[in-house]
């Protein structure tokens, strides 16, 4: 609609397309500035979208529909269950009621956080609505930002606006089975149904090799990007030691699919890149706010070349077995994803 944009005057019908595709998606790519080729009431249609894409189109009609009163049939459930891929249809509605609060609570804070630099910045009213959909952004790995044309680079000293943003892809990216899991097992600690030193060893395969996999990919993905830009003159090599270290992690965390940057992709050497396209490629978790080929898909197909090397007829970890059916999507989805 013309009150879309910041002008008034109508926006052609390819760009509205692109930009309620890239929202929906949360994709990050644009071809308008956000910040300045949308008015407020542009920005928060966006700011929808990108909620609904984040959580998923199925869970939020569902949930419209449990406002309503509408009864869920066993169809809808089975509907949630594999958007989440959860174990099985039963208690949905009450996980999705769990999801929409873990949602709420996470970008909340993470809203308080943005808070305390943007207020200060842009007012009391602009600060605290660049802190609702920076925070939505982030969480959902939309990566869209109504900041300026070189997204997040002027704060790329800005520990507080760094952190918060990295917390936020992370929080989204791991995905909600795993909050539900850690969730569940805090609970039954509370109420000393179990001891903390079973923490570990109560919480699901899934959680297990979610946490591993995207510590390793984070991890190194940080110490390579120090590496291949620490001498860069385009991107780290006019920071401190500190600014280094915080832009690496940064530069190691937003290609879950979140498309945010503090420094200059473009000014990236090769190696960067080529790295950056890799952790674009897996991307997050299952049932995360994320895409990509998944964190668990990598996990399962690493752990079958180690297992195959060591001659062993099945795909083990923590002393439990991977179905073949498992191995075999992770493949197709891996060559898939890759094709």
């Amino acid at each position: 609609l013309p009150v879309s944009s910041a002008s008034g005057n109508g926006t052609d019908f390819i760009t509205a397309l692109f930009t309620a595709t890239t929202s929906l998606c949360v994709t990050g790519l644009v071809v308008v500035p956000t910040y300045a080729y949308w008015s407020i009431f542009g920005k928060v249609i966006i700011l929808i979208l990108i909620q609904l894409g984040g959580l998923g189109i199925i869970s939020f009609t569902i949930g419209f529909l449990i406002i309503i009163g509408k009864k869920i049939s066993l169809k809808e459930r089975k509907m949630i269950q594999e958007s989440y891929n959860l174990d099985s249809a039963q208690g949905v509605l009450k996980i999705l009621r769990k999801i929409f609060g873990i949602t709420l609570k996470i970008e909340g804070i993470g809203a308080i956080l943005y808070s305390i630099q943007f207020i200060p910045e842009y007012g009391i009213v602009k600060g605290i609505c660049y802190s609702v959909f920076h925070s939505v952004s982030a969480f959902c790995n939309a990566g869209i930002d109504i900041i300026g044309n070189d997204s997040l680079v002027k704060y790329h000293g800005n520990v507080l606006v760094n952190f918060t943003t990295v917390m936020l892809i992370i929080c989204g990216g791991i995905g909600f089975i795993v909050w539900l899991d850690i969730g569940g097992i805090i609970s039954e600690i509370r109420n000393k149904k179990l001891s903390p030193n079973k923490f570990i060893e109560r919480m699901k395969l899934h959680t297990k090799l979610v946490l591993i996999t995207t510590a390793i990919l984070v991890g190194g993905g940080f110490l390579f990007i120090l590496l291949f830009e620490y001498n860069n003159p385009e991107t780290l090599a006019y920071m401190d030691g500190g600014e280094k270290v915080l832009n690496s992690f940064f530069s190691a965390v937003t290609p879950r699919t979140a498309g945010f940057n503090s420094i200059s992709t473009s000014g990236m050497t090769g190696a960067g890149k080529f790295l950056t396209m890799i952790l674009m490629i897996i991307g997050g978790s299952p049932g995360s706010t994320a895409g990509g080929i998944k964190t668990t898909t990598v996990g399962v197909l690493i752990l079958t070349v180690i297992c195959v090397i060591k001659r062993r007829e099945d795909t083990e970890v923590f002393s439990k077995k991977i179905s073949k059916d498992l191995v075999y999507k992770a493949f197709t989805l891996f060559f898939i994803g890759s094709g």
